[in-house]
């Protein structure tokens, strides 16, 4: 019998990608595969093989938090309302949507990313008689540990072990109580789906539940955890060749390699305000002796405000080539792109406090691959700051080269099947 597998991904780029690397080995190995997502997704999920299924509208709103008129959460409106709108919310269309396919064609398993909430629909029954789970962790690890702090929070662990554990365990008190009306909404919606309640876990631990939890980095780039969960695995970047290489622009040849190279992006999703990252790093870099390359993520270049004399922009560009030439990678923070430039031994200055991207940063710094500048907006002195530590300091390179060898020998998507087709092998 051909075994068969049900892709769950909230609609959002960073999570679809990944989640199609996956969806493409599966399939490449003999699987059935369907992919539930986002209705924008259906020609990028069918030109890559896979059956489509569209989420329903009242689930398909991730794309759309923090755009058009709507101001992206930060801060403390981040861990609030921000987790209830891309967590909750969408999360009951998605439980009755997830249980209407899984009737009409049942599978082996089920595959879905860390904010695929309707997942826990399937946890109210033995667990007989439900497919196989795989949480696809596409952003930071958010489930507890007494070696780390709460999630969301942005705050790395303490090096001295007793004092980080009684500092973490304050910190998650005070987390749920910041957080009651989210923990509050959350056993609401267990409840409705007949799911096991939180008994008071911290809301990121329903993520545990899962048959397999998938991290999509090395282990190099988390936390340690010395209670982590026995089914926690490290696959590393779930990465994919561009099916259309980006051709180099004319002035990719004139870089002259006697300058460092500095690379600054704010991706292809919070790009709508180069007020953010990309104008003050070109005040902040133009005059000193490095070049400037910019990517604006798809806009027009003609977006951007005016280039100084050693920048040069493009919409998009070739990255492994890019990377390759980069000494310093001055980024929002992107989970996918980090990975891309610690692959090619990359530091990182990075400037990111929204969504997920507090978390990302924490784990820039803690893993010595980089500063965080511990906000979205980030003063031309701080850039400057940030890139000059970096390319004085050798050891920030050394560190990203390291997780790079890492990342390279990560067992990537082929590993993950191999682990789900021994699970279903497992269960007979």
């Amino acid at each position: 019998m051909t075994p068969s597998a049900l892709i769950c991904s909230m609609p959002a780029v960073g999570h679809v990608g990944p989640l199609l690397v996956v969806a493409t080995e599966l399939q490449r190995r003999g699987w059935d595969v369907r992919l539930l997502t986002g209705a924008r997704y259906r020609s990028m999920v069918e030109a890559a093989g896979i059956r489509f299924l569209p989420l329903p509208p009242e689930a398909d709103t991730l794309d759309d938090i923090g755009t058009g008129d709507d101001v992206r959460e930060r801060g403390l409106a981040t861990i609030n309302r921000g987790v209830e709108r891309a967590f909750l919310d969408p999360a009951g269309p998605a439980a009755a949507t997830l249980e209407h396919v899984l009737a009409e064609e049942p599978v082996d398993v089920v595959l879905h990313d860390m904010l695929f909430l309707g997942v826990q629909t399937l946890f109210g029954r033995p667990r007989s008689e439900r497919p196989l789970t795989v949480m696809c962790g596409i952003t930071a690890a958010g489930f507890s540990s007494r070696d780390t702090p709460p999630y969301g929070l942005g705050i790395t662990p303490l090096r001295q072990p007793v004092l980080n554990r009684l500092r973490n365990r304050v910190l998650g008190v005070t987390a749920k109580a910041v957080l009651r009306p989210v923990h509050r909404s959350l056993d609401l919606f267990l409840a409705g789906v007949g799911a096991p309640p939180l008994n008071g876990a911290f809301f990121m631990d329903v993520l545990s539940r899962s048959d397999l939890l998938a991290q999509f980095t090395v282990e190099e780039f988390e936390y340690p955890r010395t209670d982590a969960p026995d089914n926690l695995r490290f696959y590393g970047p779930m990465a994919t060749a561009a099916a259309r290489p980006t051709p180099a622009p004319a002035w990719f040849d004139e870089l002259d390699p006697a300058l460092p190279l500095v690379h600054v992006t704010q991706g292809t999703v919070a790009n709508t305000d180069y007020r953010e990252v990309i104008e003050p790093t070109f005040t902040a870099l133009a005059d000193l002796p490095v070049q400037v390359a910019v990517t604006t993520g798809g806009r027009a270049v003609e977006t951007l405000p005016p280039l100084p004399a050693n920048a040069f922009a493009a919409s998009y560009l070739p990255y492994d080539e890019l990377l390759a030439r980069t000494s310093v990678l001055v980024t929002n923070g992107g989970y996918g792109g980090l990975h891309h430039a610690m692959r090619h031994g990359v530091p990182i200055v990075i400037a990111g406090d929204s969504e997920d991207k507090v978390e990302t940063s924490a784990r820039v710094q803690h893993a010595g691959v980089g500063v965080n500048l511990r906000t979205g907006r980030p003063t031309p002195d701080a850039i400057r700051s940030a890139v000059q530590r970096i390319l004085g300091d050798p050891r920030y390179a050394a560190r990203a080269r390291a997780i790079g060898d890492a990342i390279e020998a990560a067992p990537g998507a082929a590993g993950l099947v191999d682990d789900v087709e021994a699970m279903v092998a497992a269960r007979g």
